[in-house]
């Protein structure tokens, strides 16, 4: 399950229960109504902002030849297909201007590696959109190991994260009659066998979390109702959530149970018979098992045995003797000063690691010779951001690659292990004019004197006089690294026609590991604020940007980031873009899926916590006699993730004060930018559309 509150980069979600219900308001906050999200009196708010905001946004200068532009980028049938092997099959989902609402379909390798490769449609959801008449919106598929004949598809309506599960046939292309169905819910669902799901979802009072996620994971056989299904584990109310689990390999699998205590810790259970095991590790680790072996990812440092293993490392046991006792773990990975690791797969012999190097991608394979784990440096391009996936863990030890960097377009390969043969399969097309853009890495000197990195982007020779338009854009949480890619968007928006892009790494997200993360948490999140604001100082003192053409953009987590430093510091600013935010912060643990993010905020009605969350929430701290940067607020109706509550209040409260403020909400769209291309181009349309006027 997805419970990031996050839309982390600007680049490139009676079971069914209402979004939210309407409150009594509180005395201190006269706009509490607006927290019944599809209410008569809100919408009718809604659409009456909409209908301020829109015509103003599409009659700035350029605004259609903009949008025509992005559109034909988001539309693109030359971007690159993401992948996933099952079986013989490679599948993909494709949503262009033919099929907004998508198409999931599927090729071979041998096809795949074709400019124009031959596409089977194995289900099309627009004709289901029809069909139904709901606007469904794919969530994905878990298939069945190891034919993947049979899948369980999650739909969602309008890009809600909630889901209806129904089990569909890959063969015969169709729902399978009769077969497993979970309505619509918050849910987490998976094979057991062919005959057996494990489902987690809403089975009624008392079932679901504070945070709106599942407490019960439940073992459901074919042939049963659902209300018959037999419970195996149940997590606290007070919990994030419950989910289950299954690793399938060649000759074995494991069937594991997570349960989310709060957003960083927790405990992992692996099932023996008809026994659930509780693996004794620390409860903010992260666990992984593969081909016998147990993996743990140390958010703090560690001393299972003799061996002290510091925060941030990836240490490696055999399963069973740690079953049976044992603590002999060795380290795969070990953090560096500036040097983290990002992410890492399994193939069939190896471990792969994607390691954040100061903010830059290196790869390096780990592989058990003579009884010893070997590790071997793969070259990459220098100065980019490296994504990784296996390729078929069954049977291979090559892996995916992809490339990218600011200006260079993506590129996926396939690499074999040991560097010894790298097939380029796709690349992006340049969507933008890159010729004479340079990437620079600087630092800035936050508050309290910690060295914040970042990027900036834009043309060389440009004149260090202040007067270039420049977004600053951040998020500064949830241990979320912000790493250089390639945006059609941002290039063909913004740095074509000379802007300047800069992205900030922020204390609070993973950049640096685990211990940069924790510095923003709770009562350091004030920390995140600073970073940014430093930056923005430094861009100034620099030449680069100044009060007069400098905005900011940032979304979820990102909005609260933008939102408490205009608040902070407004004469920074000329232009703030605020998307799905974060800002009521003294509500936000009591709206959707808020209660699982106290790990990373506090707990507002703690006085204590309240005590240093009050000295920063946006939505508290605004005030009438202060002069703010123009703001666009935006959102969806359809977040069941960040309350669209945040965004509305705030805009209802500035505009109450008298600021200048614009507001647009997509009736659809889930945490994000929307549901289909067109809902994504036209919000990023008019975002930019907004910021060139305004920054110019």
């Amino acid at each position: 399950m997805n419970r990031f509150p996050v839309a982390a980069t600007a680049l490139a979600i009676a079971m069914t229960a209402p979004l939210a219900q309407a409150q009594a308001p509180a005395a201190d906050d006269p706009y509490q109504w607006l927290e019944d999200v599809e209410g008569a009196r809100s919408m009718a708010w809604v659409k009456e902002q909409n209908a301020v905001s829109q015509p103003q946004l599409e009659a700035t200068p350029g605004f259609q030849a903009l949008h025509e532009r992005l559109l034909a980028i988001y539309n693109s049938k030359e971007r690159i297909p993401g992948v996933q092997k099952r079986g013989h099959w490679l599948y993909n989902f494709w949503q262009d201007q033919s099929d907004p609402r998508g198409i999931w379909r599927r090729t071979t390798l041998g096809e795949y590696r074709k400019p124009e490769p031959k596409w089977e449609t194995v289900l099309d959801i627009g004709k289901l959109s029809d069909a139904e008449n709901v606007k469904w919106v794919w969530k994905g598929a878990t298939c069945l190991y190891p034919d993947y004949r049979r899948c369980l598809v999650s739909l969602s309506r309008g890009g809600a994260d909630a889901v209806e599960v129904r089990e569909f046939d890959t063969v015969a292309k169709a729902f399978v009659k009769d077969g497993f169905f979970s309505p619509e819910s918050k849910q987490d669902v998976a094979w057991r066998d062919a005959d057996t799901i494990y489902v987690a979802r809403d089975f009624g009072p008392g079932s679901m979390t504070t945070s709106g996620y599942p407490r019960v994971v439940k073992e459901w056989k074919r042939g049963t109702p659902l209300a018959a299904a037999k419970t195996v584990f149940e997590g606290k109310e007070a919990d994030v959530g419950t989910s289950a689990s299954v690793v399938n390999e060649p000759h074995r699998k494991y069937e594991t149970i997570r349960r989310s205590i709060t957003f960083y810790s927790g405990e992992d259970y692996l099932r023996e018979g008809d026994h659930w095991i509780r693996l004794q590790v620390p409860i903010d680790s992260i666990t992984g098992i593969a081909d016998g072996w147990l993996f743990v990812q140390l958010r703090t440092a560690w001393k299972p045995a003799a061996t002290e293993f510091k925060a941030g490392s990836l240490i490696v046991a055999d399963l069973g003797k740690f079953l049976s006792g044992g603590r002999d773990f060795e380290a795969l990975f070990e953090p560096g000063a500036r040097v983290a690791l990002e992410d890492y797969i399994v193939t069939r012999d190896r471990v792969v690691l994607n390691v954040l190097d100061n903010v830059k991608g290196r790869v390096v394979e780990v592989s058990r010779q003579g009884g010893k784990w070997v590790r071997k440096e793969v070259a990459v391009p220098p100065s980019s951001t490296i994504g990784i996936g296996p390729y078929d863990r069954d049977t291979s030890d090559d892996y995916w690659m992809t490339v990218t960097g600011f200006t260079a377009p993506t590129t996926l390969y396939l690499e074999a292990p040991g560097g010894t043969k790298r097939e380029k399969l796709k690349s992006l097309p340049a969507f933008f004019d890159a010729k004479g853009l340079e990437v620079s890495q600087f630092e800035a000197t936050s508050k309290d004197g910690t060295k914040v990195p970042y990027f900036v982007v834009m043309r060389a020779g440009t004149k260090l006089d202040g007067t270039t338009p420049t977004i600053l854009y951040g998020y500064g949480g949830f241990e979320v690294s912000m790493t250089p890619s390639y945006s059609g968007t941002i290039g063909a928006a913004w740095l074509e026609s000379g802007g300047a892009w800069v992205l900030a790494n922020l204390r609070g997200g993973g950049e640096f590991g685990p211990e940069w993360h924790a510095a923003a948490q709770r009562e350091g999140h004030q920390h995140a604020f600073d970073d940014f604001i430093a930056v923005a100082e430094d861009l100034e003192r620099r030449g680069i940007a100044s009060a007069a053409h400098l905005g900011i953009m940032g979304g979820s987590n990102g909005g609260l980031l933008v939102g408490a430093t205009f608040v902070q510091r407004p004469e920074l600013f000329k232009a703030v873009v605020c998307q799905v935010p974060l800002l009521d912060m003294k509500r936000y643990s009591h709206l959707l899926a808020g209660a699982s993010w106290m790990g990373e905020y506090g707990d507002p009605d703690v006085p204590g916590d309240w005590a240093f969350i009050s000295k920063y929430s946006p939505y508290q701290n605004v005030k009438k006699d202060v002069k703010y940067p123009r703001v666009l607020f935006t959102t969806t109706t359809r977040d069941d993730r960040v309350h669209p509550g945040h965004a509305r209040k705030m805009v209802a409260k500035m505009e109450a004060q008298g600021h200048d403020v614009l507001y647009f909400e997509n009736t659809e769209g889930g945490h994000g930018a929307g549901s289909t291309p067109a809902q994504q181009a036209y919000m990023w349309a008019i975002t930019y559309a907004f910021l060139r006027t305004e920054l110019k």
